[in-house]
């Protein structure tokens, strides 16, 4: 994929305040201080596109990025994180509401991209929140961050039983990927996977139209 444009757009406190959805979008969703910023950096090939803090909870509205690949014009959005951000508790459930709002009726919102630390064994907060989605039938993959901060056989370790605590409950598992974002580990298959969804988006608005 060949990136002739990633900037920065807005940042919304709402979903009712977010760009019009007229162009499909892919939101990036984890833990607070999973990589998220970095992520979208490293996907993007643009080093400062969002900004990076190793403060827990730095990203506190929806972000849109503006972006052209080819000839298809989409969106990548960076979501709050969840988890142990320092924040009050009132202050935690205006972003819960926030996030549950925006993934579950943004009408543009092509797939969630839901980031789990591998350098952990599976948390449940994370497996809770995976179970929410599937309640609410918002599709999603799952991105298996920091790879490069573990041993290969411990990250592996680490994404088979998150996969496994999943298949008891899941008939069918979501797509998943295994990233650094320092090695690039990842990218191309996720790109892969986006312009794929992209042309899809772009088929069937042709259809529509026809």
């Amino acid at each position: 994929m060949e990136f002739k444009k990633a900037e920065y757009l807005v940042s919304s406190p709402s979903l009712a305040q977010c760009p019009k959805p007229d162009r499909p979008e892919y939101a990036f969703l984890g833990r607070s201080n999973v990589g998220k910023s970095s992520l979208i950096n490293m996907i993007t090939g643009r080093k400062h596109l969002a900004k990076t803090s190793s403060t827990p909870g730095k990203t506190q509205l929806i972000n849109h990025f503006e972006v052209v690949s080819g000839d298809h014009h989409w969106y990548l959005v960076d979501l709050p994180g969840y988890g142990f951000a320092k924040v009050s508790a009132s202050q935690r459930k205006g972003w819960e509401r926030m996030i549950s709002e925006y993934i579950r009726e943004r009408e543009s919102l092509g797939i969630l991209f839901l980031l789990i630390d591998a350098r952990h064994r599976p948390q449940k907060v994370d497996l809770d929140f995976v179970d929410k989605l599937g309640e609410w039938g918002v599709p999603f993959c799952l991105v298996f961050t920091k790879a490069d901060k573990e041993t290969q056989k411990v990250v592996s370790l680490n994404v088979n039983t998150f996969l496994k605590e999943m298949s008891s409950r899941w008939e069918e598992l979501p797509p998943h990927f295994v990233t650094s974002s320092e090695k690039g580990q990842g990218r191309e298959k996720i790109l892969t996977f986006i312009e794929r969804m992209n042309k899809d988006y772009a088929r069937h608005k042709k259809e529509s139209q026809a």
